[in-house]
């Protein structure tokens, strides 16, 4: 759920996009930046955003690519290059998943570290348990427990989209709103995945992942205590408080991507924000 200002120039200083098929059809736009030989982060972007966006603007696959690194991002189904169905059946939590292994195989990458925000941490903390021998480490940002989508109207959004009318709920609106900011967004098929996702697999104690998972918030985000919680709950979990960031600058952060480094190198991810650290395995 994060969005840079954007431009054409933006995606043309990315690398080109290659396709990779899902296994119900949808054609997936993924990214390759660096060294293939090099240990691979897997990048996996917010609602509403985009692997170019969310990672490559904003500095993290330099700085993963100069940290000696290997970067495959994705635009997920929905957004960014990928196709955008409409349906909501089209973006179930099992679909987002299946793709990220789908990726995997494309790559023939046996074993990565998983970088997610918002919406791709969600989908992170389902991959990690499921594909738990493929993904080795996780750093999820600005994610909480439970379900944050349950509160938006969908009904109302709809409505909206089709006869223009004016969106009440604070929520739905801010979402309609950020969605709106990245051009080549299809609000429909962003409603769907709303409407997709809602009730699915959510987060929480009794589903944790087993590996080493680095928690980041920003200290403005709303959901700051909830993330802590769910760090908490993990067992080999930690946490950064990114500082002086909300839900949707905080990729921005350079102490974020600082620590994310320093924790897909094995360490605890600390440096001056965290509240927990991460065990070793």
């Amino acid at each position: 759920m994060f969005v840079v200002q954007w431009s054409v120039m933006s995606q043309r200083t990315a690398p080109p996009h290659r396709f990779v098929y899902s296994t119900d059809g949808v054609n997936l736009a993924t990214y390759e930046f660096g060294d293939s030989s090099a240990p691979t982060v897997l990048a996996v972007h917010g609602f509403a955003s985009s692997a170019v966006a969310n990672w490559h603007v904003t500095g993290w696959t330099r700085d993963l690519i100069r940290a000696g690194f290997h970067v495959i991002a994705i635009d997920q189904r929905g957004h960014g290059l990928s196709d955008k169905p409409s349906s909501p059946a089209d973006y179930t939590m099992e679909a987002l998943v299946d793709d990220v292994l789908q990726v995997l195989d494309a790559y023939l990458l046996d074993e990565v570290c998983y970088a997610g925000y918002s919406l791709g941490a969600r989908v992170g903390w389902q991959a990690a348990r499921e594909l738990e021998g493929r993904i080795s480490r996780a750093v999820l940002g600005g994610i909480p427990d439970g379900d944050p989508l349950k509160r938006f109207k969908v009904t109302d959004a709809r409505a909206h989209l089709e006869h223009g009318t004016e969106v009440d709920d604070r929520l739905t609106g801010a979402y309609l709103t950020m969605a709106r900011a990245l051009p080549g967004n299809d609000l429909k098929a962003l409603v769907a995945l709303v409407e997709g996702m809602r009730g699915g697999p959510q987060p929480g104690a009794e589903n944790a992942p087993a590996q080493p998972v680095l928690f980041a918030t920003g200290s403005k985000d709303s959901i700051l205590e909830a993330s802590k919680t769910l760090a908490a709950a993990t067992p080999y979990g930690g946490f950064f408080e990114i500082p002086g960031r909300n839900h949707f600058n905080a990729p921005t952060s350079r102490a974020f991507r600082e620590a994310a480094i320093e924790f897909f190198r094995g360490g605890s991810g600390s440096g001056n924000g965290t509240t927990a650290e991460v065990p070793l395995l």
